[in-house]
C-alpha cells in the first residue's frame, strides 16, 4: 500500500472534515483507482489562496514518505456525480507541481 499526502482547498476546511477523501483513498476508489488503496500520512490546507503553501506542504509530505500527492476534489473542481468548481489557480499550481515533484511522486488530481 502506497503512502499519500491530500492537500485540500483552505476555504473548504470550514465546512468538511475530510471524511470522503479519506474513505475514497483507503478503499482506492475513484481518483485513487490508479494507485489503489493508500494509507494517509498527511491531510493539509494550501494554504489560501493563491495556494502558496502546496508545494512546500507536499515537499514536507514527500519527506515524510509520502509516494503519492493528491489535491483533493474542492481544489480540482472534479466530482463525480456532483459539481465543484476549481482553484481559479489551478492551472500554475498543476504546472508547479509537474515541474518540481513529478518525477518524484505520483501526482492525483481529485479524491472523489
Amino acid at each position: 500500500m502506497k503512502k499519500a499526502g491530500i492537500i485540500r482547498c483552505a476555504k473548504a476546511e470550514a465546512m468538511c472534515p475530510g471524511t470522503t477523501c479519506f474513505k475514497v483513498g483507503r478503499e482506492g476508489k475513484v481518483f485513487f483507482s490508479e494507485t489503489g488503496p493508500v494509507e494517509i500520512i498527511g491531510f493539509v490546507t494550501c494554504g489560501g489562496c493563491s495556494g502558496k503553501e502546496i508545494l512546500p506542504r507536499a515537499l514536507k509530505m514527500i519527506d515524510k514518505g509520502a509516494e503519492v500527492i493528491a489535491l483533493s476534489s474542492c481544489i480540482v473542481g472534479n466530482k463525480p456525480g456532483g459539481k465543484y468548481y476549481p482553484c481559479p489557480f489551478l492551472p500554475q499550481i498543476k504546472e508547479m507541481l509537474e515541474r518540481e515533484i513529478g518525477d518524484k511522486v505520483t501526482i492525483v488530481y481529485g479524491t472523489h
